[in-house]
């Protein structure tokens, strides 16, 4: 590929990026507009649409607190990932 071909993919990429950014922003936007008017109700049937806003309740493993109480443990429970990043700048 050349030097032109990368520049002019970079760019596409990036503009895409922009917009996607501007979406995901538009969006947010609406879902607080309509989280706000729902107010405390969980489920909102509007049309063909069925809206919820409901909690959920979940748990994770706190690995810093763990590494700290029981280092052995944890060394022995951790695995090592590679993984490659992509990034334009």
């Amino acid at each position: 590929m050349s030097n032109a071909e990368y520049i002019t993919l970079c760019t596409q990429y990036q503009e895409l990026k922009r917009m996607k950014e501007e979406i995901t922003a538009e969006m947010d936007g609406i879902a607080d507009q309509i989280k706000t008017a729902m107010g405390t109700a969980e489920t909102v049937t509007a049309g063909q649409y069925k809206i919820r806003h409901t909690t959920v309740n979940g748990s994770r493993l706190d690995s810093a607190a763990l590494k700290k109480a029981l280092p052995d443990i944890a060394a022995r429970f951790t695995v090592a990932t590679v993984q490659k990043r992509f990034s334009i700048n």
